[in-house]
């Protein structure tokens, strides 16, 4: 399962309507996360049942096996790709291997270690498919309880940095059609190229302003700051806290935050203020809205 166009139609819509979009992703990362997980018992499965050798390490063998992607070996051994290559400056296949089983020996010995400390705790993890059945003890069960822990946090920080990254252009070019603007005024493959890149352009003659986009609640102001370092001209963002809207207009940052009340319709003001041509609209949002995506996402 990937952000498709359904997931970024049903954000920009909750976006321009003020309505809370975090739902849409948390679902998204909650089904793959699910599938994953039962892929991974079942992987699990056949891995313990086909070692009947029980002084193989059968899930090292089988989860850190080199044939199997990068990926797949650093969740397996409990790590990240991005958490390899910001420990080693490179996330190549050896190093991601070597740093994979170097995590995993070190894993299973805290492991060990803890049990050792503390012999009343016991965990029999049973999991059973098509009526075969395996059981693991406390360390293979924390094991795999903590690479599906690891799993979902990868899940959760690429999901969340996908959909902010789909979602920008279209959430600006969205904005655009409601208020009628004409295309040319907002047409990104105009831009030259030695203008430096940013998240959307409103364009008046040779005049471009820069517009950022954060889909960023109130608790993240270094994001804020970020924009206001880029000197942009225009901010668009699903939340700003009194102090992200006091800098920007102490800047002469124009500034958006949907979740307002009618907070789209702050978006024809500054078309106003940069002197884009545009129509102030005041039809039936959600019609105009599903026809507005189909035209942008169903090519």
């Amino acid at each position: 399962m990937t952000l498709t166009d359904q997931v970024v139609k049903n954000i920009i819509k909750r976006l321009v309507k003020g309505q809370d979009y975090r739902i849409e992703v948390v679902a998204l990362i909650n089904a793959e996360f699910l599938q994953f997980a039962i892929d991974f018992f079942k992987k699990v499965i056949e891995a313990k049942f086909a070692n009947k050798d029980v002084t193989v390490d059968w899930y090292k063998q089988t989860f850190l096996n080199r044939n199997l992607s990068s990926d797949e070996i650093a969740i397996n051994s409990g790590l990240n790709k991005k958490t390899i290559t910001n420990m080693y400056n490179s996330a190549s296949k050896e190093i991601v291997i070597d740093a994979s089983n170097e995590h995993y020996d070190v894993l299973y010995q805290s492991i060990s270690n803890l049990i050792e400390a503390q012999p009343d705790i016991d965990l029999t993890l049973t999991i059973k498919f098509k009526g075969v059945s395996v059981e693991l003890n406390i360390n293979e069960s924390l094991i795999v309880i903590n690479t599906l822990a690891v799993k979902r946090s990868a899940l959760r920080g690429g999901l969340w940095s996908t959909a902010g990254k789909r979602v920008e252009k279209y959430l600006m070019a969205t904005l655009c059609k409601v208020y009628s603007v004409p295309f040319k005024h907002f047409d990104q493959s105009t831009i030259p190229a030695s203008i430096r890149e940013v998240d959307f352009y409103l364009i008046n003659g040779d005049t471009y302003s820069r517009c950022e986009v954060k889909m960023m609640g109130r608790g993240n102001p270094e994001s804020a700051d970020a924009i206001f370092a880029r000197e942009s001209n225009v901010f668009v963002a699903d939340k700003l806290s009194d102090l992200n809207k006091r800098e920007a207009d102490r800047l002469n940052v124009k500034w958006v935050e949907l979740r307002d009340e009618n907070g789209y319709k702050r978006f024809g003001e500054v078309l106003e203020q940069l002197s884009i041509p545009h129509t102030e609209f005041n039809g039936n949002l959600d019609k105009h809205l599903d026809k507005i995506l189909s035209e942008l996402l169903d090519k």
